[in-house]
């Protein structure tokens, strides 16, 4: 098997499997609990938050451990608006859905919500940002990496418009962290979601960043764990996990970045100067460093998924939290692509754990498929396949 959906979800590292085994075995305490077990749980806990906050350079306080991205983005969310008197939410029209269905949940409940355009290649414009600002506006959020192409939104320039204004800024970052360097004191980003399984970790934990000073609401009650944040029994295997793919996500930032990138623009030329009547959807330079997404028109990517699954490649044509819903992808529809170009759209993430081999035998596999599918394509005669 070629495995090319690391955006989807990555291998756990060897390295962060070996720091999980032991809190499933002998140090099984509740790190709520004050005896000795209970410590070393509790000790463990603050350990992984100092390594995730390291890897943004934040401090270990201003960590708060939740079940994973989306819980982030909702805990961002809800927990800003609720501490603040303004009706108004600005965010971008390629959100993830973990940040849309939020947002819409809001519009029911009154809030007005402004949905930012982009251009072809998946930008915002930050004048655009600065026209919908207004008064009552009490939270922006736009996400770092789009998920589905991968361009990298002019983050530095969002948070000093949201500064200006005085109003809070948050970023989806679960696509970006552990991929390109990422500083939220730099920045001045106020809210920054990550997950632990897009970097190695395990699923199931995530964390939001929170600023010093930010308040926000909580969004699960009860025992007053994270704070009072987030009640609940801590994950104390997978905090543990989380921390230490962080910890390897910082050590290693900059060969990684090297090494996606090689496999990527390898990917990228192979793909567009051997299989024609293809494109490359996103930023052509401003983008995370493993994202490859390509359009091959006369092809439906859903048949063109199913057919590389076949000959062992995994792959995806977008976000895998929606993939089952079977809907066109609003990311490339806000972009301005046509149906056909929709349609005929294929996510290719490359990770770590792949090499230039895989990289040269899928694109070979995939010129093949490719070619069969056209075959049979309606749209033969309109381009002479």
């Amino acid at each position: 098997m070629i495995y090319l959906d690391n955006a989807a979800s990555t291998q756990v590292h060897e390295k962060v499997i070996e720091k999980m085994i032991p809190f499933f075995r002998e140090q099984y305490g509740n790190p709520s609990s004050i005896h000795s077990h209970g410590r070393l749980a509790s000790t463990s806990i603050q350990n992984a938050r100092k390594q995730i906050a390291s890897l943004i350079n934040a401090d270990s306080k201003e960590i708060l451990l939740t079940s994973g991205g989306t819980e982030s983005n909702n805990t961002a969310i809800y927990g800003a608006v609720s501490q603040n008197k303004g009706k108004h939410i600005i965010t971008s029209s390629i959100e993830h859905d973990a940040i849309l269905e939020p947002c819409k949940r809001l519009e029911r409940e009154g809030y007005r919500v402004s949905y930012l355009p982009v251009d072809k290649y998946g930008l915002i414009d930050p004048d655009d940002l600065r026209k919908e600002i207004s008064e009552d506006t009490c939270l922006i959020t736009i996400m770092y990496a789009n998920n589905e192409v991968g361009t990298i939104q002019p983050i530095k320039e969002i948070s000093h418009i949201a500064r200006e204004n005085n109003v809070i800024f948050h970023t989806d970052a679960v696509q970006a962290v552990g991929k390109i360097p990422i500083d939220v004191k730099e920045s001045g980003i106020d809210l920054l979601s990550i997950s632990s399984h897009k970097i190695h970790g395990p699923k199931g934990v995530g964390a939001l960043y929170i600023k010093k000073g930010t308040k926000i609401s909580p969004l699960i009650l009860g025992g007053g764990q994270e704070n009072g944040l987030r009640s609940g029994t801590e994950n104390v295997a997978s905090i543990v996990g989380f921390g230490a793919a962080c910890a390897l996500a910082k050590d290693h930032m900059d060969e990684n970045m090297v090494y996606l990138k090689q496999l990527s623009d390898r990917l990228i030329s192979r793909v567009v100067q051997e299989i024609s009547h293809t494109t490359l959807n996103g930023h052509p330079d401003k983008r995370i460093p493993n994202n490859t997404h390509f359009t091959f028109l006369g092809v439906n990517g859903e048949d063109l998924i199913i057919k590389l699954d076949e000959n062992k490649i995994s792959a995806s044509t977008g976000s895998a939290c929606s993939v089952k819903i079977q809907k066109a992808s609003h990311v490339l529809k806000a972009m301005g692509f046509s149906h056909e170009q929709v349609t005929g759209s294929l996510r290719l993430t490359v990770g770590i754990t792949n090499t230039e081999q895989e990289i040269d035998n899928a694109v070979d596999i995939l010129k093949k498929v490719v070619r069969e599918l056209r075959a049979v394509s309606p749209y033969k005669n309109k381009y002479n396949f």
